[in-house]
C-alpha cells in the first residue's frame, strides 16, 4: 500500500477507538449513527470519510472485529489495527507505517463529520507551501485535523498512548491556518452531540 501513495499528501482518517463514552457498553457505535440532518442520510463516520476524500487520497484506521464500520467506508483504503486498543497513537503509527511514501498527511478523526473539504484543502495548501505542522484555527482556538510533512515521521513513528500527537503540536513550529469552520471543534462523542449536530 506504501507505493500508491509516493510522493502525495494522504488523509488518514482514525475510526478504531471504541467510543466508550458515547456507549459504555460497547454496543452502539458513534460512528454509525445517522447524522440527523445529512442530506444524504449518511453515518458520522461515512461523512467524515467522504469530505476528507473530497480533498486527498484517504485511507481509514479501523479495528479487526469492526465490519459494519468497514462496510461504511468500503470505497476507500482501509488499514487493520490490531493493536488499537492501546490508543490513538497505535492506529495513527499503523497508517504511518502503511504510508510510509507519502509527502505528508492529513490527520483526521472519524467522529468529526463535520469538518469542511476547504479546511482540509487549506491545510493541503499549508503543507505544500513549506509548513511542516498545520493546524486549523476557527474562534481563536486550534482544531482538528491536523497536518505534517514528512519531517516529522521519525517522530510520529514514536508516538504512544493516547496522546496522538499533542507532544509535537507543543514542541514544534506549528502554522495556524484560519479557516470559516466550527466543524473543526465539533466531534461526536455522546449521543446528546447527534442530537446537537
Amino acid at each position: 500500500m506504501s507505493k500508491q501513495y509516493a510522493g502525495q499528501i494522504v488523509g488518514v482518517l482514525l475510526a478504531a477507538g471504541r467510543g466508550r463514552r458515547f456507549d459504555p457498553s460497547g454496543a452502539r457505535s458513534k460512528l454509525l449513527q445517522q447524522l440527523p440532518h445529512d442530506v444524504g442520510g449518511l453515518t458520522v463516520l461515512a461523512r467524515a470519510a467522504g469530505n476528507l476524500a473530497a480533498a486527498v487520497p484517504i485511507c481509514v484506521v479501523l479495528r479487526p472485529d469492526a465490519p459494519e464500520l468497514a462496510a461504511q467506508v468500503a470505497g476507500y483504503d482501509q488499514i487493520q489495527c490490531d493493536n488499537a486498543d492501546d490508543g490513538m497513537a497505535a492506529s495513527l503509527v499503523c497508517a504511518l507505517q502503511q504510508t510510509e511514501t507519502a509527502s505528508g498527511w492529513v490527520i483526521a478523526l472519524g467522529d468529526m463529520p463535520y469538518v469542511q473539504t476547504a479546511t482540509v484543502q487549506a491545510l493541503v495548501t499549508a503543507l505544500r507551501q513549506g509548513a511542516d505542522i498545520a493546524v486549523p484555527m476557527y474562534g481563536g482556538r486550534r482544531g482538528n485535523p491536523v497536518a505534517f510533512s514528512r519531517q516529522h515521521l521519525p517522530q510520529l513513528l514514536q508516538l504512544q498512548g493516547d496522546q496522538g500527537a499533542r507532544s509535537l503540536l507543543r514542541s514544534c513550529l506549528v502554522r495556524e491556518v484560519a479557516v470559516p469552520d466550527p466543524g473543526i471543534h465539533q466531534d461526536i462523542d455522546t449521543a446528546a452531540d447527534i442530537l446537537r449536530s
